[in-house]
């Protein structure tokens, strides 16, 4: 039996498809576009997110732990208060996005480019930013010393 992944594409759909909320735990999304999706409190806890198109999106106070977000564009996006703590974003672009009192606790920024990123209040505490592009990243020196790799 194939189990070969489709490609999901809901950009512009959002006033038609309501994700704000939705319990998407574990759900595969790889490469999906959500360019400006509302997905604002939705439990996407242990989600395949990678190769997703999750630019302008609206993520605040959604359940992302765990989730595989590597290499996803998330420029402009709102994720404040989100949950990010174990997630693997290594390799992501996350230019001007706001994470804003996020939990980053243990997640993996590897490679990414944080420019223009807002991290004020985020919690860091074991992140792994090895390679990350944080030049002009609005964040704390408190907040970098709880980081485990630069």
């Amino acid at each position: 039996m194939s189990h070969e992944s489709k490609l999901v594409n809901i950009e512009g759909a959002a006033s038609i498809v309501q994700l704000k909320g939705a319990d998407l735990n574990r759900v595969d999304l790889h490469k999906a576009n959500l360019r400006g999706v509302d997905l604002s409190g939705a439990d996407l806890s242990k989600a395949d997110l990678s190769g997703a198109d999750l630019s302008k999106a609206r993520l605040s106070g959604a359940d992302l732990r765990g989730a595989d977000l590597r290499e996803v564009q998330l420029s402009k996006a709102d994720l404040n208060k989100a949950d990010l703590s174990e997630a693997n974003l290594s390799g992501t672009y996350l230019r001007e996005t706001d994470l804003g009192r996020a939990n980053l606790t243990g997640a993996n920024l590897s490679m990414s480019f944080l420019s223009k990123t807002n991290l004020r209040g985020a919690k860091l505490g074991g992140v792994d930013l090895s390679g990350a592009d944080l030049s002009t990243a609005i964040v704390t020196k408190e907040q970098m010393e709880k980081v485990k790799h630069m």
